[in-house]
């Protein structure tokens, strides 16, 4: 089962869990803004795992984040799906969470 780190105020985290309920994936959601052990635990993700670095650059917060069975890390959600078997599809029109507002 795969783990998933989101905020149900994200769109992107919106639009993979519909993914991950209408293709039937096992996951464990974790929304960062529910508790401060949630929060406390996507930070520490974030600053130690380099997969993080774009995002980081880029201004965004990094969510949708998976951990995948084997604990390796991927903000790209799409090509997970993909490398299940199943083409994502897009609900949501916002733009990816960043740090700077100017999306989300």
């Amino acid at each position: 089962m795969i783990k998933v780190y989101s905020s149900r105020m994200c769109p992107d985290c919106r639009d993979l869990k519909k993914n991950l309920d209408r293709c039937r994936i096992g996951y464990e959601l974790i929304d960062i803004n529910e508790s401060l052990k949630a929060l406390k635990e996507f930070l520490r993700l974030r600053d130690e795992d380099p997969v993080f670095a774009p995002a980081k650059k880029g201004g965004q917060i990094g969510i949708p984040a998976l951990v995948r069975e084997d604990g390796s890390l991927t903000l790209d959600w799409a090509d997970y799906l993909r490398s299940q078997g199943f083409e994502p599809f897009y609900e949501e029109t916002g733009p990816a969470c960043s740090i700077d507002s100017k999306s989300c």
